[in-house]
C-alpha cells in the first residue's frame, strides 16, 4: 500500500483500533467525488485502492472522478473486483479449465502449484437438481436402445425432496467429486454444497458482505459472477454483474476487468405500489421500460424515496431481471433498510456502517442533496402483469392476458406469433389420466412452478403465494392433477418461514410441495411431463403454457413441448394453476367453480399487502437465517460422505463423460502466435434476430436423436442415464456436439425450427455438429450471420467455446450482448458488427457466399478489415467498439457486386462497411 500513490488517504476507520485502515475517498478533496453516482464511486474506491501504476494507473483514477464529463466519449478503466462467484453449470468448466492449465504449465516446464485463484471465489452447487418427482402417482417413460420400458414411481408427497436429491447424487457424483477435489486442490476456493439453495439467494442472505475486511483493510464489497443473474446482490448495496466463464477465470487469477466507463442512468421510484401489486410486477414493468429505452452496457440506479419503501428482497428481485433489461448492474446503494436486513439474517457489523458513511456510500433516499448526477433520469406506472410468450422484455398486463395469448396464437411465427390456422385455434384433444377424462387446448397450463432466483428469494411474493393458497383451499379449489406443479425454494429459509407460518400444509395441498433446492424448471431441469399430456400436445399440434415464476422464458428453455411460456409472480402461478389455462380474464371471468356451484374469482382470494406484511413481520426472523446458515456447509451427508485425491494435479479418468480434459491448452507455446486470416469461410448457420446462448449451447435434456446422445450411446449409456446439457458441461465432447443443438434455432437455410443446416457444397441437410465436423475435416473454416443481440440470455462461456469447437472463426452480427461478446473474444472467434441500419438482407447476403477476412498481423480495435465474399469481391467492414478510445476513420466505400436474384444476374452499388469487435491484449 505504501507504494500506492494514494497512500496518504489511508487512515484509521477507528482510532482505538489502528490495524482497521481504510481509504478515505473524501480525504480527496475533490468536488466531482460527491456528484458521482454511488455505483460509480464503488468502482473508483477500487481503482484508488489498487492503484500500482501497472494494472491500475494513476490516469484511470482521474479517468473515473471525470465521469461526468467523459460520458459522450468512450472511456477503458480496470476494475479488479473483491471476489468471484461461481454456480456449477459454469464453475465445473472453470475448474476443469484450471486443473488443465496446472497440467499445461507443467508440460511448459513452470510450477503447475502457482495455478490458484488470486481473488476468492465462492462456488454454490445449485443447477443440478430436476423435477423428476413432484405431486401423485408420478409415470416416467424410459427408453434404452434395444426395447422400451416403462417404470412406475410410487411414493408420498413428503419423499419428493428425497428422491429428487437421491437421483441429483446419483446423476452427478462425478461432477460433484471433481468439485471437491478443487476445493482442496486450489487455494481461495469455497464450495457451498448441494440442496443448499439458489446461488444468487445464498450469496444475498449468507456469502454478502457489503462491506469486505482483508489485510487489515475495510472496502467495499464487490464481485463478478458467472450467472448472468449475480446482478441480484446489487439490491443489498454490493455491485456486482454477470461476466462469462472465460473473463471470471482471469479475474481469478488477478487480472483486472477491462471495461468501459458505463452511462448510469438514474430510476427514480416514488409513491406506493397498490395493495395488488407485486414486486414481480414492479420488476416485469422496469425490464419492459428499460428495455424499450435502452440500456445496454449501462449501469441502472435506483433513487428516490419509493425505494426506501422496498424491502431488501424487492430489490433483489428488480436487480435480478437485470440482465433481462440489458444492463450491466441495476444499483440500490446501501441504506439503513440494508442494515436492517444485515441485522435479520445476522451479520450487522456497525464497523461496516460506520465504514460507509465515513466513505460517503451511505444513502438516505428521502434526502434530495444526496442525489448524485445521472446521464439520465426515468420513472413509469405498474400495473400487475406477466411476461412472455418468448421472451422476459415482452410485459403483458394481467387484464390483457386472453386477448395477447388468443393474438400470438395467430399472429406470424415469432417472439409473439405462433402463425395457428384460424380453424386449429378452439381444437380440444381429449386425453385420460390416472383413469379420469381431461382435455387440452391452446393455451392449457401444462407447467406451473414457482421457482428460481427472482421471487424465491423474496419473502413477501412467497408468503403470499401461500396466503392465495390457503384461500384457495378454503374456497373449495383445487389443480388438476396432471399440471407439473413445484415449489423449489431458493434456500432452506424460505421452507422454514412457509412452514412455521402455516401456510405450507395448503401449498402442499395444491401440489406445491418442496422438490429441491436449485434453479430447476427455470434452467430447463423441470423433469418429464405424464406420457397422456405429452401425447395430446403431439396430437393437437398444441401451443400449450408453461407459467413460472423464474426469469428465463426462451424457447426451447423450460420444457420441449411448452411453446408458450410466462414469467409471473408466485400467486401468479398458482392462479394459472387453478385456472388450468392463460386463456382467462380474471377480473370479468372465475378461476374456477367450486364443488357447491359457487363462481370464486381471482380478487377473492388475493392476499392484501397488509395481511402479507404481518405474517413476514411475524415468521421472517433473525433466527432462521442464523439456524440454517451456521451448518450449510456441512449439513449435506451425502456431500461429507464423497472421498477424493489430496493430488494437486487431476487424475483424469479416460471413462468418464462428465469430467474430460479441454484441448484448449493443446499445442501452447511461450511465445505469443500472430493471428491468421480467415480463409474462404462457408456460413454454417444463418440466423435472425435474438439468438440466445441457450439457442447456442442448450442447458436442458439432451435429446435422444441428437449428436451428443448419439456419443453418448457410444459410451454405453443409455438414455436414462443421459442427464443434461448443463450437467455435462465438463467434458468438451458432448458440448461441441450439444452446439446449436436447441429444436427451436430457426435457421434460415431451412426456414424452420431445427437444430440442423445445410452442407452447402452438396445440399444435404445435417445435424449442425455433423455438418461443422464435415467442413472441418474439409479445412474449412466456418461463419455465422445473425440479427440483433446475438447471444443474449445466460453468461454461458459454452455458448463461445462450442462454436470454437466447431471451427467457426467469426460472427456477423448487427448487434451482440454483452457477456457473450467478451466470451467469444475470449475464445479466439471474432465478433463482427454490421453498420446501423445495415443487415445482411439489406446487403443482399444469402450464407451462401464464401467469406474471407483478411486480418493483418497488428489489430487494433476498430481498425478497418477487408473482407472478400464469393469471387475475390472486396468488401469493407469497419471495425467495432470493444475499446473505443482509439482514434479510427471510418471509410465509407461504394463497390460494385453480384448478386443473383432468382437465375438473373443482378449488378447492384452497395455502400459496405462493418464493425468488427476485437480485443488483444
Amino acid at each position: 500500500a505504501m507504494s500506492n500513490p494514494y497512500a496518504h488517504i489511508i487512515e484509521p476507520l477507528d482510532p482505538q483500533k489502528p490495524e482497521h485502515k481504510f481509504f478515505n475517498l473524501t480525504k480527496l478533496g475533490d468536488p466531482r467525488y460527491e456528484r458521482l453516482p454511488f455505483s460509480i464511486r464503488v468502482l473508483l474506491e477500487s481503482a484508488v485502492r489498487n492503484c500500482d501504476e501497472f494494472l491500475v494507473k494513476k490516469e484511470d483514477v482521474e479517468r473515473i472522478l471525470n465521469w461526468k464529463q467523459t460520458q459522450t466519449q468512450t472511456v477503458e478503466v480496470p476494475f479488479k473486483p473483491a471476489r468471484v462467484i461461481l454456480q456449477d453449470f459454469t464453475g465445473v468448466p472453470a475448474v476443469v479449465d484450471f486443473a488443465a492449465m496446472r497440467d499445461a504449465v507443467k508440460q511448459l516446464g513452470g510450477d503447475p502449484e502457482k495455478i490458484n485463484p488470486v481473488c476468492p471465489a465462492d462456488l454454490v452447487i445449485d443447477h443440478s437438481i430436476q423435477v423428476d418427482f413432484n405431486r401423485n402417482v408420478f409415470k416416467a417413460t424410459i427408453y434404452t436402445v434395444s426395447i422400451h420400458e416403462t417404470y412406475f414411481f410410487m411414493y408420498s408427497r413428503s419423499d419428493s425432496l428425497q428422491k429428487n436429491q437421491e437421483l441429483e447424487f446419483e446423476r452427478n457424483k462425478e461432477r460433484f467429486e471433481f468439485l471437491k477435489w478443487g476445493s482442496k486442490a486450489f487455494q481461495n476456493m469455497r464450495i457451498i454444497p448441494p440442496g443448499s439453495g439458489i446461488v444468487h439467494q445464498v450469496n444475498l442472505e449468507y456469502l454478502a458482505r457489503v462491506v469486505f475486511q482483508q489485510d487489515g483493510y475495510y472496502y467495499p464489497d464487490s464481485l463478478v459472477g458467472t450467472d448472468s443473474h449475480t446482478t441480484m446482490i446489487d439490491g443489498l448495496g454490493v455491485l456486482g454483474w454477470g461476466v462469462g466463464g472465460i473473463e471470471a477465470e482471469a479475474v481469478m487469477l488477478g487480472q483486472p476487468i477491462s471495461m468501459v466507463l458505463p452511462e448510469v442512468i438514474g430510476y427514480k421510484l416514488q409513491g406506493t405500489p397498490n395493495k395488488y401489486i407485486t414486486s414481480t410486477d414492479i420488476v416485469l414493468t422496469v425490464t419492459k421500460h428499460l428495455r424499450q429505452v435502452g440500456v445496454v452496457g449501462k449501469f441502472v440506479e435506483f433513487f428516490g424515496p419509493g425505494v426506501a419503501q422496498l424491502s431488501i428482497a424487492d430489490r433483489a428481485t428488480i436487480a435480478n431481471m437485470c440482465p433481462e433489461y440489458g444492463a450491466t448492474a441495476a444499483f440500490f446503494p446501501v441504506d439503513h433498510v440494508s442494515v436492517q436486513y444485515l441485522q435479520q439474517t445476522g451479520r450487522l457489523s456497525l464497523i461496516s456502517n460506520h465504514y460507509l458513511t465515513a466513505v460517503g456510500m451511505f444513502r438516505d433516499y428521502s434526502n434530495e442533496v444526496q442525489d448524485p448526477d445521472f446521464t439520465k433520469v426515468l420513472h413509469s406506472t405498474v400495473v400487475p402483469c406477466c411476461s412472455g410468450p418468448k421472451r422476459p422484455q415482452d410485459r403483458v398486463a394481467v387484464s390483457e392476458m386472453k386477448q395477447d395469448f388468443e393474438a400470438c396464437l395467430a399472429a406470424k411465427q415469432g417472439f409473439k406469433g405462433f402463425q395457428v390456422p384460424l380453424e386449429c385455434q378452439d381444437v380440444s384433444i381429449p386425453f385420460q389420466y390416472n383413469g379420469v377424462d381431461y382435455s387440452l387446448s391452446h393455451g392449457s397450463v401444462v407447467i406451473a412452478a414457482i421457482t428460481s432466483c427472482t421471487n424465491t428469494s423474496n419473502p413477501s411474493v412467497m408468503l403470499g403465494a401461500g396466503l392465495l393458497a390457503k384461500k384457495a383451499i378454503q374456497c373449495g379449489l383445487s389443480v388438476k392433477p396432471y399440471i407439473k406443479t413445484s415449489l423449489s425454494p431458493g434456500s432452506g429459509v424460505v421452507t422454514y418461514y412457509l412452514r412455521e407460518s402455516g401456510v405450507m400444509q395448503y401449498l402442499a395441498e395444491l401440489g406445491y410441495d418442496v422438490v429441491g433446492y436449485g434453479c430447476m424448471t427455470c434452467i430447463g431441469n423441470s423433469g418429464p411431463l405424464p406420457e397422456p399430456v405429452v401425447e395430446a400436445i403431439t396430437q393437437g399440434d398444441l401451443v400449450v403454457a408453461g407459467v413460472l415464476s423464474g426469469n428465463r422464458n426462451f424457447e426451447g428453455r423450460v420444457h420441449p413441448n411448452t411453446r408458450a411460456n410466462y414469467l409471473a409472480s408466485p400467486p401468479l402461478v398458482i392462479a394459472y394453476a387453478i385456472a388450468g389455462t392463460v386463456r382467462i380474464d380474471f377480473e370479468k371471468e372465475p378461476i374456477a367453480v367450486n364443488a357447491e356451484g359457487k363462481e370464486i374469482f381471482l380478487r377473492d382470494i388475493w392476499p392484501t399487502r397488509e395481511e402479507i406484511q404481518a405474517v413476514e413481520r411475524q415468521f421472517v426472523i433473525p433466527a432462521m437465517f442464523k439456524e440454517v446458515y451456521e451448518k450449510v456447509e456441512k449439513v449435506n451427508e451425502r456431500w461429507n460422505s464423497l472421498s477424493v485425491s489430496s493430488d494437486k494435479l487431476y487424475s483424469w479418468d479416460p471413462k468418464s463423460t462428465y469430467i474430460k480434459s479441454p484441448p484448449f491448452f493443446e499445442g501452447l507455446t511461450k511465445k505469443l502466435q500472430q493471428p491468421k486470416s480467415i480463409v474462404d469461410a462457408y456460413v454454417l448457420l444463418n440466423l435472425g434476430d435474438s439468438v440466445t446462448t441457450d439457442h447456442i449451447s442448450p442447458a436442458g435434456n439432451i435429446a435422444r436423436n441428437s449428436p451428443a446422445a448419439r456419443y453418448l450411446t457410444s459410451r454405453g449409456l443409455t438414455p436414462r442415464e443421459f442427464n443434461s446439457y448443463g450437467s455435462r458441461r465438463g467434458n468438451d465432447a458432448v458440448m461441441a456436439r450439444g452446439t446449436f443443438a436447441n429444436i427451436r434455432l430457426f435457421n434460415k437455410f431451412l426456414n424452420k425450427q431445427a437444430p440442423h443446416t445445410i452442407y452447402l457444397p452438396t445440399g444435404d441437410m445435417l445435424d449442425v455438429f455433423d455438418a461443422a465436423e464435415k467442413y472441418q475435416q474439409e479445412g474449412h473454416p466456418l461463419l455465422v450471420l445473425a440479427g440483433k443481440e446475438y447471444g443474449s440470455g445466460s453468461s454461458r462461456d459454452w455458448a463461445a467455446k462450442g462454436p470454437f469447437l466447431l471451427g467457426i472463426k467469426a460472427v456477423l452480427a448487427e448487434s451482440y450482448e454483452r457477456i457473450h461478446r467478451s466470451n467469444l473474444v475470449g475464445m479466439g472467434v471474432i465478433p463482427l458488427e454490421y453498420l446501423p441500419g445495415e443487415t445482411a438482407d439489406s446487403l443482399g447476403l444469402t450464407g451462401r457466399e464464401r467469406y474471407t477476412v483478411v486480418i493483418p498481423p497488428q489489430l487494433t480495435p476498430r481498425m478497418v478489415v477487408d473482407i472478400k465474399v464469393g469471387l475475390d469481391i472486396p468488401l469493407y467492414f469497419k471495425v467495432s467498439p470493444f475499446s473505443k478510445h482509439w482514434d479510427y476513420c471510418l471509410l465509407k466505400h461504394h463497390q460494385h457486386h453480384y448478386i443473383y436474384n432468382g437465375k438473373k444476374k443482378e449488378r447492384k452499388k452497395t455502400p459496405f462497411s462493418f464493425h468488427l469487435n476485437v480485443w488483444f491484449q
